[in-house]
């Protein structure tokens, strides 16, 4: 590798910066490959698919921002639920540190996005153009009409798949039926116009245009994973002492008698890789740990016959022939961390209260005195049903000596529903001056307490 300085410096009329040539990545069969496309169909499934779901008469996964509500497999978050969204942001987070650490860039490698729909488009851009020798040589020839007609079926699925996928992506914001309804007769508002579009727009650029680039350059991941690795954490590994000396040689061959390794210098790997790097060149932050390397080159060991694993997932110590540590320091740190949030998210869902309640004081006046010497202080209660049917809700104050509700506290909400009540509590001429703390419970028609509120009640002084 050249020291920075020898980059930097630069013959004259030489350009600092070159244009990167295209890749073309040639497909590669094997067990990675296989585990990477599974995952592709399970994500690009569960991306298309659950928008079209349907759960207790509306979509399964909806996030109505109008309405301020997000509607999850029966589970209804509101904007007072909106920590359970950070909660759930942190875990992904730990989550990233925690299986970066134990096992590499398995995100990059089988679950980002930028990785799952590149795969695909790369699928259009075979069957368009052909396998990888093919692809090379039609971008350098002329413009014939069967270079056009491929060129354009090509650039006509991506910019359909875009379209979907943009789609798609607003349908998990707008009513996916009510938006299909909508470009179906050419009524589709603004706003969605615009999302539709900017978001194929942008997968159209980061799959089919940028590729590569966006890993390489754009995405920071790439720049922050050193910070958690080890010697232990798994990674794309070249096995240089067994490797090593490269050459060409026949099958019946006996490397060692040939001064060479077990690397045939055929650059499969280079070939499959899509970012076009060399893993024989050990670790780099452009290896998006997809394993094409491995795949490619355990095909050629076994036309050789020998033993798969020249490049592997390995680690460091493993490499270097010493015992890999599994559970240490970092990776305890960081399961201890997000077993106890995934634990309190869980509890903290299958727990949260199905009302919102919010007592709102009269602001016309602070008190009044009933004719029998009693005080009454004046509110009106919100209440919004979270729950997934309609409530019929009694309203009882649990600390009864200090006040009671004048008259009945009985309301019924539809789900969804928020419903406002008009409120009045009576304390006797006994209670004390000054603000009380009355608290009020809101109960199910069995009598279950679904939540309770407290309120501030004002005695003044007697006169």
């Amino acid at each position: 590798m050249k020291p920075l300085a020898a980059v930097l410096v630069q013959s004259e009329g030489d350009s600092l910066y070159a244009a990167q040539p295209k890749i073309h990545p040639r497909e590669i069969a094997g067990r990675f490959a296989t585990l990477r496309t599974t995952a592709v169909f399970v994500l690009l499934g569960v991306f298309y698919l659950f928008p079209w779901l349907r759960w207790d008469g509306h979509q399964a996964v909806l996030f109505d921002l109008p309405a301020r509500k997000f509607y999850v497999f029966g589970l209804t978050f509101w904007p007072q639920d909106f920590f359970w969204l950070t909660w759930l942001l942190i875990i992904a987070g730990i989550s990233l540190f925690f299986f970066t650490a134990l096992a590499g860039r398995l995100w990059c490698g089988y679950a980002c996005p930028q990785t799952v729909w590149t795969e695909v488009f790369l699928w259009i851009e075979r069957a368009c153009e052909g396998r990888r020798n093919q692809r090379i040589k039609l971008d350098s020839s002329a413009w014939t009409r069967d270079k056009i007609l491929r060129k354009t079926s090509k650039q006509f699925l991506w910019i359909t798949l875009s379209l979907w996928t943009g789609f798609t992506f607003v349908g998990f914001f707008t009513p996916i039926i009510n938006l299909g309804r909508e470009v179906a007769s050419a009524s589709l508002g603004g706003w969605e116009s615009f999302w539709i579009v900017f978001y194929a727009f942008a997968t159209y650029g980061n799959a089919g245009f940028l590729r590569e680039q966006v890993c390489k350059y754009m995405c920071p991941y790439a720049r922050f994973q050193s910070a958690m690795f080890d010697h232990d954490t798994l990674i794309v590994s070249y096995d240089v002492a067994r490797g090593e000396t490269r050459g060409a040689r026949s099958k019946s061959a006996v490397p060692a008698a040939l001064g060479l390794g077990d690397c045939v210098d055929c650059d499969a790997c280079v070939q499959v890789c899509p970012t076009g790097i060399d893993i024989r060149e050990g670790l780099q932050i452009e290896c998006i740990a997809c394993a094409s390397c491995i795949d490619a080159c355990d095909a050629v060991m076994d036309k050789m016959r020998y033993p798969r694993g020249l490049i592997r997932y390995s680690t460091e110590n493993m490499i270097a022939g010493r015992k890999r540590r599994i559970l240490r320091p970092r990776i305890l740190v960081y399961g201890g961390l997000l077993t106890l949030l995934l634990v309190t998210f869980a509890w903290g869902i299958t727990h949260r209260s199905s009302l919102i309640i919010e007592i709102l004081r009269d602001r016309n006046a602070l008190y009044r005195e009933a004719s029998d010497g009693g005080i009454e202080n004046s509110y009106t209660l919100k209440i919004v049903n979270k729950s997934q049917a309609a409530q019929h809700f009694h309203l009882r104050v649990d600390n009864a000596a200090s006040a009671q509700i004048a008259g009945g506290a009985a309301i019924d909400l539809a789900s969804g529903e928020v419903g406002s009540l008009p409120l009045t509590l009576r304390a006797p001429p006994t209670l004390g001056v000054g603000m009380h703390a009355i608290v009020l419970a809101v109960s199910n028609d069995d009598g279950t307490v679904a939540g309770t509120q407290t309120a501030q009640f004002y005695s003044p002084e007697k006169r």
